[in-house]
Parts: C-alpha cells; structure tokens; sequence
C-alpha cells in the first residue's frame, strides 16, 4: 500500500490536522467497473497555529497594506507548522521520509472567487511547496482547487470526492455534513451522480463572535450558546441571505461570511425589533448554521437515511442539538460511527487526493463544482 501525508487548514483557522494514510486498489474485478480501494489512517496529529500566524492569516482575508509581502511571509511561517506536523506523524509512526510517498497540502485560503470579476476568477491558498518540500524530504502536491477553477468550477468543496470512497454504503442514500469554518453538504446515492456543495456558515461566524466578546478562539463545546435563546429576528435576518438560495454548484467563504457581513445584519435586526444579548446572538449564530444546513438538504439533497456529520462542528454538541432539531427525523450521526473519526476527515482527503494525483486520476467532479469535465487537481513539488 501506498503512503501519503494530508495536511488541511481551514477557515477556522485553529491550526492544521495531519494524517498518515495508506491506499492500495485491489485486483481488477471484471464485474466493476473500478476496482476496490483498500484505505486507512495509521495516525493523526493537530498543530495549533502561534496566535501571531492565526491572527495575520485572518488579516490578510481582507485588503490591507503591503499584502504581497505579508503574504509571502505567512505562507512560510504556515509551512513550518506544517512541516512539524509531518515530522510529528513520523516520529510517533516511525517511519522514514522515504517511507512515504507524498504529502498532499491544501494551504491555507485567504481569498476565493470562483468565477468573478473576468468569468474566470480565482482562489488563493497561502502555501509554499517548494519550502514543504524542503522541511520534509517528501514529494508535495498542493494547489488542488486552481486546475478545477480554470476548468470553469467553482474549486469547492473537494472533499465529496472522499466522502464518497469513505462513506458510501450499498442501498443506503447519506448526507455528509462537514461542519469547519464554512459547511459543505455531500450527497451519496446509490445509482446518482455525486453531488457537494457549500451550504454556508459552518464555524466562522461562531468562532468571530466568541473572539470578540471573551477572546477565545471559539465557544468551546458551545457553552456559551448553550445559555442563550434563538432570537427569532435576528435569525430571520441571517437566513434572508442569498448565497442560501442559490443552487449548486456553489462554494464560499469568508469572502462573504464575515465581520461586516455579521455586523450588518445585527444593525437590520435592530431596526426590527429589541437588540438581543450577546448570548443570544452566539445561540442565534449558532442555530443559523445548523437551519442553513438543513435548508440545503430539504432544497438541494433531498431525503436521505441519515446524515454523518464530521469537521470541528461535530464537537461541538450545542450545535448538534440544534442540527437535531433543525433535521427533524433525520438521523444525526458522526462520521466517527461511521469508522473514520470526525476530525480527521478533510486531512484524510487530502492524503487521498495526493495519492489520485500520484496516479494521475482525476478528483475533480463536475457534478459538484460544474467544472466542465473531471480534472486530475493538484501541483507538484519534487523531493529533490
């Protein structure tokens, strides 16, 4: 079997979960029309990112001064945390940098516009594969999302591919909630094309909010949303957004969900009514990304036998009461239940898609970034 190395950092910017995996295909059975793909995770590490780095990646979101620079300088310094993240993986495996055969890093994104301004756009993930490489003594893909976006894709979300491999289940239809800085919904249908998409807020707004007001990076186990009351205006507001509407293809981030977007509707709710308490507005945040959630899958997924939820969200057991009820019949499970633990999923995707990329298969699926066709993804960065 073949090992890689995934590295993800997401929205949330909380810092990067590595995984070592390993990925072979059986033997060719003429009855199918692939063959089988044998996976595991032999191990799991999470790095917390230095406030000063956490604090600049979230900076450099928006336009500010001097970005190229600041830019250069924040990708090197996420590559060093990513790079004790891999060593990390090999001293608690002990295995050799040559024992693997590549590391599959997504890179950290501060802008993405798939499509805009000139009909083509762009996405941009911090990340410097020449200085992984380097760190690590390992082959280095990353720079999956630029090939489907050029394709005329929206470069988002590229884990459905994964959850695909991962949680497929004959005779069974699933959705695959994960729930990091923004959500992305997976359907699986036995028969069906694959479908993904962004769904809206995951953790982001959550975690900006808990910042603001107790310095924290998040609510942890969403105590503090667990004291307030769903202010139904504010939550009226939150939900007129357009984005939420919109049918797939469709992908975002904190492009659109961010400070001023938050602070412009607190300022609508206020002009209809009482200004609800601070607490209150983490319990009415956090019941926005579990009714968003639930909204995309009554309008863009349809019924489904259960839905695994995975990503930091999953944790968080505030929000799962809330998605519960937000999905009403629908059975609400992890994805750990499902036999791959829920923060380890979008690392563990990365590693597969370095391993696709290995063997030049396309992971990009049309039918969930209406790219127009599939795409082998990512960029390499030889050892030496």
């Amino acid at each position: 079997m073949l090992r890689t190395i995934g590295l993800m950092s997401g929205t949330s910017t909380d810092g990067v979960d590595a995984v070592l995996a390993r990925f072979a295909l059986d033997a060719i059975d003429p009855t199918q029309a692939e063959p089988p793909l044998r996976w595991h995770v032999d191990a799991h590490v999470h790095r917390p990112f230095p406030e000063a780095l956490r604090a600049e990646l979230l900076a450099l979101n928006t336009s500010g001064p001097d970005e190229l620079h600041r830019a250069a300088l924040a990708a090197n310094a996420l590559v060093e945390v990513y790079a004790q993240a891999v060593h990390d993986l090999l001293r608690r495996t002990g295995l050799r940098a040559s024992d693997v055969a590549a590391v599959g890093a997504h890179g950290q994104t501060v802008r993405h516009q798939p499509g805009a301004v000139d009909g083509v756009g762009y996405t941009v993930q911090l990340m410097q594969g020449a200085l992984l490489a380097e760190r690590c003594g390992i082959d280095v893909v990353c720079d999956f999302r630029s090939r489907d976006v050029a394709a005329g894709g929206q470069g988002a979300p590229l884990v459905p591919a994964f959850h695909a491999v991962g949680f497929a289940r004959p005779g069974q239809t699933l959705a695959v909630l994960n729930v990091g800085g923004i959500a992305n919904l997976t359907r699986l249908c036995p028969g069906a094309p694959l479908l993904g998409f962004d769904s809206g807020p995951g953790n982001v707004l959550m975690d900006l909010w808990a910042h603001r007001h107790t310095h924290q990076p998040c609510d942890l186990d969403g105590r503090w949303a667990a004291e307030g009351q769903i202010d139904e205006t504010l939550l009226q507001v939150l939900m007129e957004e357009p984005f939420l509407d919109l049918p797939p293809p469709k992908s975002t981030g904190r492009d659109l969900f961010h400070a001023a977007w938050l602070d412009a509707r607190l300022a609508e709710a206020a002009r209809r009514g009482p200004p609800p308490s601070n607490g209150d507005v983490m319990t009415t945040l956090t019941a926005f990304t579990a009714r968003s959630a639930a909204l995309a899958l009554s309008q863009w997924v349809g019924p489904v036998d259960a839905c695994l939820v995975c990503g930091g969200g999953a944790a968080n057991p505030t929000l799962m009461r809330h998605l519960a009820q937000a999905l009403g019949p629908v059975p609400l499970r992890t994805t750990t239940e499902h036999g791959l633990p829920a923060d380890q999923v979008e690392a563990a995707a990365f590693a597969w898609l370095a391993w696709m990329f290995l063997r030049r298969a396309p992971a990009g699926h049309p039918t969930v970034t209406g790219a127009s066709g599939p795409r082998v993804l990512g960029a390499l960065y030889p050892a030496c």
